[in-house]
């Protein structure tokens, strides 16, 4: 029973933990090389991309999705949606799509003459599932060395921790005043009956042992 808890234990904070990591907001300082539209037929991976955009139908089969393909300093390329996430989930409330990508073109550049940009984005980037993270700003910045401070996260991840923590002092205190002195009673209370039980088969077995001697 000790390796089922553990077991769940541990698969509950890594769920939790790949929920926020995909959910909470990332930045990534990168340059532009091209803003496109591609359409899109969700598949398998539907659930890795948000709804049509605020105001269009949604019960199409496809849709015409935005796309701002990028180069990090290490020469690496990272390619983002363009998405609205309107009142959906997360909570970004996202409905400026089209004046996104037209910002992005704006800030197109080469590796000639870079223009740095830091996308703030949320989700993941796996070709094998052909997902992409959801960009939801761009900013110009000096240089692919600037530094960012991820404030939302700092205090989402504070807050949360101070919840976990005042819920399991809770708990805790809760535990040590109910549960556990109803669990210590019915353990003596099978302990009584346990010596109540050895008690009667000690005395029947005298009596047969005062039988055998007859």
């Amino acid at each position: 029973m000790g390796y089922i808890k553990w077991a769940f234990i541990l698969t509950f904070w890594v769920l939790f933990a790949s929920f926020l990591h995909y959910t909470l907001p990332q930045h990534d300082v990168a340059r532009i090389t091209d803003t496109e539209v591609r359409r899109i037929d969700p598949g398998e991976n539907r659930w890795f991309w948000a709804s049509a955009d605020v105001g269009s139908d949604g019960t199409l089969p496809n849709r015409d999705v935005f796309f701002i393909s990028t180069v990090r300093d290490n020469g690496r390329v990272m390619v983002y949606r363009n998405e609205d996430t309107g009142w959906g989930w997360p909570p970004y409330f996202k409905f400026d799509t089209s004046n996104l990508q037209a910002e992005a073109a704006d800030l197109r550049s080469t590796s000639a003459d870079p223009q740095w940009v830091v996308i703030k984005h949320y989700g993941w980037r796996n070709e094998f599932l052909t997902i992409f993270p959801n960009a939801i700003s761009v900013r110009p910045v000096d240089g692919p060395d600037v530094r960012i401070i991820p404030w939302i996260n700092i205090v989402i991840l504070t807050t949360l921790a101070a919840l976990f923590w005042a819920i399991y002092v809770r708990w805790r205190r809760f535990r040590i005043a109910r549960i556990d002195p109803v669990l210590e009673d019915v353990e003596e209370g099978f302990d009584a009956v346990g010596d109540g039980i050895a008690r009667r088969r000690s005395g029947f077995r005298r009596w047969l042992d005062s039988w055998k001697s007859k």
